[in-house]
């Protein structure tokens, strides 16, 4: 685990906020979490008063596709593939999952902070945005798409699922991956939009230290306080 006492005093410091557990992870299966996140999100719309949660971690080479997502751009027979493949209950298009990314999953219950979907979109870009100003960079938002990019590049994805305003899925920044996996697809359905890594514009980086980072910009923009959980086991998870 990344997350220091040091990070859970500066939160400790800023109240009143809603209390958020965190797991902060290293590597896991897609389908474990996607079932995990499932869980939670059940949990919570039969219980509103739950804590909120935020997931990071790293997955192994996968593509997933969102609910309405078209395999047009799919460089590759599905049917053939090495890789894992999932359709899942996201917005958005195919996306690519490996070491090296950080992914996101926030499962908040909007109705403690904005019932507004382009709100939360745009928040989690700013978290994303705040991360990269850490290292004096200045990443964009795009108008009419969803995600950041810095210098042309797309940087972070993101792609939700809200359900009775309680959140799933999230964001995935590419901080030192190998981007050789989305030369097999049309990455968000963005054509004309090549995708970037932080390791692109910072040498050396720590994928630590964004871990970190992230966690600060998410407790900061949606004013929460984050306390460290352990991992629950698959009984706790299903």
């Amino acid at each position: 685990m990344i997350y220091s006492s040091s990070l859970a005093n500066a939160f400790e410091t800023r109240s009143p906020r809603r209390r958020c557990g965190f797991y902060n992870l290293d590597r896991l299966p897609y389908r474990d979490a996607w079932t995990w996140q499932q869980s939670l999100v059940a949990a919570r719309r039969s219980n509103p008063e739950l804590e909120d949660v935020l997931i990071l971690l790293e997955h192994p080479p996968v593509y997933t596709l969102g609910k309405g997502a078209s395999l047009e751009f799919l460089k590759f027979d599905p049917t053939c593939s090495d890789v894992e493949l999932h359709r899942v209950e996201r917005g958005g298009e195919v996306t690519y999952h490996c070491p090296g990314q950080i992914v996101g999953y926030p499962i908040l219950n909007l109705r403690y902070y904005q019932t507004d979907l382009h709100w939360y979109l745009r928040q989690l870009e700013e978290v994303i945005l705040q991360v990269l100003a850490e290292y004096g960079l200045k990443g964009d938002r795009l108008t009419g798409l969803t995600g950041v990019w810095l210098e042309g590049r797309k940087i972070a994805a993101i792609g939700i699922k809200v359900s009775r305003w309680i959140t799933m899925h999230g964001f995935a920044l590419n901080v030192c991956p190998d981007l050789k996996g989305f030369e097999q697809i049309v990455p968000c359905g963005i054509a004309n939009k090549p995708v970037g890594s932080l390791a692109e514009f910072v040498e050396g980086i720590n994928p630590d230290r964004v871990r970190q980072q992230i966690a600060t910009a998410f407790a900061d923009i949606f004013a929460v306080e984050l306390s460290e959980l352990k991992l629950p086991t698959q009984a706790e998870q299903i």
